[in-house]
């Protein structure tokens, strides 16, 4: 990886959303025919509706890729982040969020049209979260989004899957990956969720096989993507396919395989309150690391601490300063 003249150490590309986050029961679930664990597509008067039966709850800037750069801004990494906010007052809310937790958010807001997005998450006593997510304005991001420059300033370009359902944003992947790899650069991808990359899955295949350096996914994700029946099967594909991939399952732990290299890195122990962000944060513990030159085995053990905070509080976000615990690994 060229890491001379790099002004950011992570570049995040994704849907830029506000999150709303609530705790309520399975049968709240049940009422609106929600699909615990997972994230569902919603048009805005589905989002209204179910904005105005939940619960109260916590409000701020979100979206997966959004929160990996939060984190790792936390952990001080070096972040920039591009995404489609609508010139409203949650684009505003979200752009003020972002900004102050040290991340550079240059993109420019959508004037016209949809709204700023928002996702609506669920959490059950058992720390499940179940997202129900109007896209609006985020989905508008195209390649003219996407400048080479700033791609080019970047360590890592860390593509989220949940923005590839739009041709557009799919072309802006393409657009960040040659511009990454021109500059020396490397390009990470989190498949998100297992039900997008059913949507995608060809598409996928192709990105991963042919732009991605650094592969985030958990044990349905992966196997999904290469359509296998067990972990390890989908693991060994995987590995064939991208130099780095970082594999989460919970509190099984984590794998890293690195060409004939497989580390096993055993999860945190965490009390279990929200899981929102889970694998976010690994993202952004193990990029962090990454990107200063610490050996795999650190860096998943960072992602493995990141994504322990996280889910023992509600929110995606680090509600404790993890600074000093990281350099004690680190040294």
């Amino acid at each position: 990886m060229n890491v001379t003249d790099a002004t950011y150490d992570i570049l995040g590309i994704g849907n830029a959303i506000v999150d709303v986050v609530a705790a309520t029961d399975d049968q709240f679930l049940s009422r609106h025919s929600m699909h615990k664990g997972a994230m569902a597509l919603v048009d805005a008067m589905q989002a209204d509706l179910i904005y105005a039966a939940m619960p109260p709850g916590q409000e701020s800037s979100g979206g997966s890729a959004a929160n990996t750069c939060a984190v790792a801004a936390s952990l001080g990494a070096r972040v920039a982040y591009i995404g489609k906010v609508a010139d409203d007052q949650l684009g505003r809310v979200f752009r003020h969020d972002i900004n102050a937790v040290g991340v550079h958010f240059p993109t420019e807001p959508l004037v016209a049209g949809a709204p700023t997005a928002r996702c609506l998450i669920l959490v059950t006593p058992d720390g499940q979260r179940t997202m129900n997510t109007f896209l609006g304005a985020c989905v508008t991001l195209d390649p003219s989004d996407v400048h080479p420059h700033l791609v080019a300033l970047a360590k890592v370009t860390y593509l989220e899957g949940y923005l590839f359902d739009p041709p557009a944003a799919q072309a802006a992947f393409y657009k960040a990956a040659d511009a990454a790899h021109a500059a020396g650069r490397q390009v990470a991808l989190s498949l998100s969720d297992a039900f997008c990359v059913d949507r995608h899955r060809a598409a996928f295949r192709k990105l991963v096989a042919s732009h991605v350096d650094i592969l985030f996914a958990n044990e349905a994700e992966v196997t999904s993507l290469y359509e296998q029946n067990t972990f390890e099967a989908a693991a060994e594909m995987a590995r064939q396919d991208v130099e780095l991939a970082v594999l989460t399952r919970s509190e099984a732990g984590s794998l890293v395989l690195n060409g004939a290299v497989t580390l096993e890195i055993a999860a945190e122990l965490a009390r279990v309150v929200d899981t929102t962000g889970a694998g976010d944060a690994y993202a952004a513990g193990f990029l962090a690391g990454y990107t200063a030159g610490k050996p795999l085995s650190i860096c998943g053990r960072m992602g493995s601490i990141a994504a322990a905070e996280v889910i023992g509080h509600y929110g995606a976000r680090l509600a404790t300063d993890l600074t000093g615990r990281m350099a004690a690994i680190t040294h």
